[in-house]
């Protein structure tokens, strides 16, 4: 399987990934934004581990 994910892209998904995890951390999102936004965020790491777009 080709790999359609540049090394921009990877970096760009794991930042997001961790200010996301940063802010419910902090508790700055609470509530049920908090469980879809680190849903988001684990997507987004997992994207950046394979190298392929969902």
């Amino acid at each position: 399987m080709k790999r359609n994910m540049g090394k921009i892209d990877k970096i760009v998904r794991s930042a997001v990934a961790v200010i996301i995890a940063l802010l419910v951390y902090y508790e700055l999102v609470q509530g049920m934004l908090s469980y879809v936004l680190l849903a988001v965020a684990a997507v987004f790491v997992l994207t950046s581990l394979t190298g392929d777009k969902p």
